[in-house]
């Protein structure tokens, strides 16, 4: 039977007394979704899924993408994502600096993804200690700490997210390889609301992030980064943050609307490993402002 253990009073749930091997009924999954919704952060231990059983219960959750790094997907699993340090026959397996910034995903396409599904398969130890925890922050929560009069002020403005500008950040795993044009084509420079409606609780979040947010539209540099390293800075206040302790097993979710999340790579030259899907937004980038107008 279903049961919940909270792990942060802010965000983050375990999801107890379910084999997701063994398929899950229609009544379930509309609870998972709400405990998703709800918690923004869910995760499961002990779980043994292979490819097929993963991809299948993500596709009951909404449609899976395909990342555009087709470089790092599973060999016949467009639809699984390789999160990998690890080298074969001289060549990474996956991305492996994925999410060593703080970011939420798709972020830079007009339907953000509504969320991942990151599944750990190889977790780095040292003395039987986990390495490679994965911090998320509710942007829900950081939006509702704001001052009043900042909140007033951000409701109107809209900042610039660029994909290429992430992409080619600095890394600490090998190198990526150059982005082609079509690539690019398909991520270009993207300006939206700073704070915008969760498209399924219609609760305001902040909807920037270090790694791709680049300047305010219409703002100076100067004031866009004064204001966007404020903000950068709020929304990884430890008060907003849960910070995932892996398990070999773990399957966890994260909400891409209403979190940010970064990965810690503590671990290197150790060995890791995760398969992620994702699932696709439905709703574009909805200002709280055009819904108070």
């Amino acid at each position: 039977m279903l049961s919940i253990r909270k792990v942060n009073s802010v965000l983050g749930a375990e999801i107890m007394g379910i084999d997701l091997s063994k398929g899950i009924d229609k009544p379930t999954i509309q609870k998972i979704n709400e405990l998703w919704l709800e918690h923004e952060v869910i995760f499961f231990r002990n779980q043994q899924l292979s490819p097929e059983q993963h991809i299948a219960f993500s596709e009951q959750l909404g449609e899976v993408e395909v990342h555009v790094r087709t470089d790092c997907c599973k060999p016949g699993y467009p639809k699984l994502f390789v999160v990998s340090n690890i080298v074969k026959n001289g060549k990474l397996i996956g991305a492996g600096d994925a999410g060593t910034n703080w970011h939420s995903d798709g972020c830079c396409v007009e339907k953000p993804s509504r969320g991942s599904i990151l599944y750990a398969k190889v977790i780095p130890e040292v003395n039987g200690i986990a390495l490679g925890d994965t911090m998320f922050s509710s942007m829900t929560k950081a939006y509702e700490a704001l001052p009043d009069d900042m909140k007033v002020q951000l409701n109107n403005m809209r900042a610039v997210n660029s994909y290429v500008k992430g992409y080619y950040r600095p890394i600490r795993v090998g190198k990526r390889p150059e982005l082609t044009e079509q690539q690019k084509n398909k991520v270009p420079d993207l300006d939206i609301p700073i704070v915008r409606l969760h498209p399924l609780t219609r609760k305001p979040c902040l909807f920037i992030n270090e790694t791709f947010t680049s300047k305010i539209v219409g703002m100076s540099e100067t004031e866009s980064k004064e204001i966007l390293d404020y903000l950068f800075k709020h929304t990884t206040t430890p008060s907003f943050v849960y910070r995932h302790k892996w398990q070999k097993g773990d399957l966890l979710l994260w909400d891409n609307c209403s979190t940010l999340h970064c990965a810690i790579a503590d671990y290197l030259p150790l060995p890791r490993l995760m398969e992620r899907t994702t699932i696709v937004g439905t709703e574009r980038v909805t200002a709280l402002a055009a819904c108070r107008t």
